[in-house]
Formats: structure tokens, sequence, C-alpha cells
């Protein structure tokens, strides 16, 4: 039987690919699975369409990121922190804290995106990557300044 792909399934092909399986297999299976339709003419228009409308989305999608990564990379944040001697802050600075920036800037990121190998623990200025789309990496500059404790308590003596 003929059928076209609405899935990519491993090992029988892509997304609008037709091909010939055995007929159990297309009714009992791909099909009620909705993995995949019969290969009649109005099928096949169809899944053309809906391909040409996942491209579309695709480019448009890849062209919002670029965007937003051109934008990221006009933007700076300063976030300020307790820190010690050395420049060694108390605690760090995670992905979370970053994107809690960005959103004061108006530039939604989700927390997973930021791209931090380890957690910022020193006084300093980094460019840390966004993952924006598969194929886009965007950068942000951090600057973490720290707000410095007074060297301790002192004893007045009378």
């Amino acid at each position: 039987m003929r059928i076209i792909l609405l899935e990519n399934i491993e090992k029988l092909g892509k997304i609008g690919d037709i091909v010939e399986v055995a007929d159990g297999y297309a009714r009992n299976y791909l099909i009620p699975g909705k993995m995949a339709l019969v290969a009649t003419k109005e099928n096949i228009n169809l899944v053309k369409h809906k391909i040409e409308l996942l491209e579309k989305k695709a480019k448009d999608e890849l062209e919002k990121a670029k965007k937003l990564a051109k934008k990221l990379e006009e933007t700076s944040i300063t976030l300020t922190v307790k820190a010690g001697e050395g420049g060694k802050i108390f605690g760090a600075v995670t992905n979370l804290d970053i994107a809690e920036a960005l959103r004061k800037k108006n530039v939604v990121i989700d927390k997973r995106d930021i791209l931090l190998e380890e957690p910022i623990q020193y006084i300093g200025a980094y460019v840390v990557d966004v993952r924006l789309h598969k194929e886009v990496i965007g950068k942000v500059k951090v600057w973490v300044t720290g707000e410095y404790e007074s060297g301790g308590t002192e004893k007045q003596q009378k």
C-alpha cells in the first residue's frame, strides 16, 4: 500500500515521503496512529500544503531568533551581589538570576536556554551564551558587581 508519512519514522522515511508498506502495517499501525495517510491525490496535496506551512513557520522562527540575538548583543545587564575579599561573591549568580534580570529589560528567555557551564562566583564582566533556536546562539553581557560587607563589628572601649 502506498502511504504518505505524517511523521519522521526511522527506517521508513521523513514527513511527506511517499512509501510502499505492507497493507496490514499501514491499516493497523500507521494510519490509526495518525503517522500516515493513504497516498491519494487529495492527501498528497494536503500534505504538501502542510509541509509548506511548516517550512514557513520554521523560517519565521529562525528570523525571529536572529532578531532576538541581535537585541541580546546590544543588551547589558548588571547584577549587584554581596561579595567578600578578592571579589568572591557570597553564593553564586545562576542562569535564573540572569533570566530575571533580562525579564526586567523586557527580554523573556527561559532559564534553561541560558548556557552557563557553572554558576558565576566572582565579580567581573562575562559574556553568556543564550540558546534562542537550534541554529542561533545569542550572547549577552553580564556585569557582576559587588556590594562589600564592612570588615566586621568593632567593640567600643570606655
